[in-house]
């Protein structure tokens, strides 16, 4: 009995962390993504602008 609640506890632990972390990470990109002063990523440096201003993503 014991051995089962202590996996169950850290099952839904683990389940509560991921959420946690995918919710504050989700926040992060959109507020990143609303600001306009943001630089690119190293991913989209060599993109081309899309934007008349050139500040990237629309």
């Amino acid at each position: 009995m014991a051995a089962s609640s202590l996996i169950v506890t850290l099952a839904l632990g683990t389940l509560c962390a991921v959420v946690v972390f995918s919710w504050i990470s989700k926040q992060r990109t959109e507020q990143r993504q609303a600001d306009p002063e943001a630089p690119k990523s190293a991913l989209a440096a060599d993109t081309p602008d899309t934007r008349p201003d050139g500040r990237g993503v629309p």
